[in-house]
């Protein structure tokens, strides 16, 4: 049953699916972990949200594969977008997490983190991107956590074969690296017993 339970979460996407931009989600904290390790919450009185969408598509860090996948919502007006407001940087206002996935299959293209612009006003400065394929941006103690699924030789795109994580601190007025790890998950399957368990006796 173990075996089997990480093979589920080895088909678990990086993402959540396409969302269009809501509310900020409070992540209940880790045991072990005080509630002050989590980013402050951002409360609806001093959140001001963004559309992720104009911003992306103004932005020249981001690239022409990324804009094309914005040009239209994938349904309704639903954009391939997650946004995450958090506290990452240090600044007043919170900073801006975009994770920008295909229609398709929801796989990550690109995740950005952005701050309020030093120089005021209600301008966004692009402090972190990573447009390589199947990342995911998040938080974790207040620090950033970008994963990507690997996959192998003959890996649906459901069931990767791991995922490398890597944590970045803000520092100096940029993210650097913190710490990273490589997680296989397994692919064992349940079968029924080999023909090594089967109890036969002679006669």
């Amino acid at each position: 049953m173990a075996a089997l339970g990480l093979l589920l979460a080895g088909c678990h996407p990086g993402s959540e699916g396409v969302r269009s931009e809501g509310t900020p989600t409070t992540t209940a904290p880790a045991p072990g972990h005080a509630p002050s390790d989590d980013p402050s919450p951002t409360t609806g009185a001093s959140l001001r949200k963004i559309d992720a969408v104009a911003l992306l598509k103004g932005d020249p860090k981001v690239s022409g594969e990324v804009k094309r996948t914005l040009a239209k919502p994938c349904v309704a007006d639903a954009y391939p977008i997650e946004v995450t407001y958090a506290s990452l940087t240090g600044n007043k206002a919170p900073d801006v997490i975009v994770n920008v996935m295909t229609c398709a299959d929801s796989i990550g293209i690109g995740a950005y983190v952005y701050r309020r612009s030093a120089a005021g006003g209600s301008g966004y400065d692009n402090v972190f991107s990573d447009e390589q394929p199947s990342v995911s941006a998040g938080v974790d103690k207040g620090d950033l956590e970008i994963s990507k699924q690997t996959y192998g030789t003959g890996d649906k795109v459901c069931c990767p074969s791991g995922e490398d994580v890597t944590t970045y601190r803000w520092s100096h007025n940029r993210f650097a690296e913190l710490d990273r790890y490589h997680t296989d998950y397994s692919k064992t399957t349940v079968d029924g017993p080999g023909p090594d368990d089967d109890d036969t006796s002679e006669g």
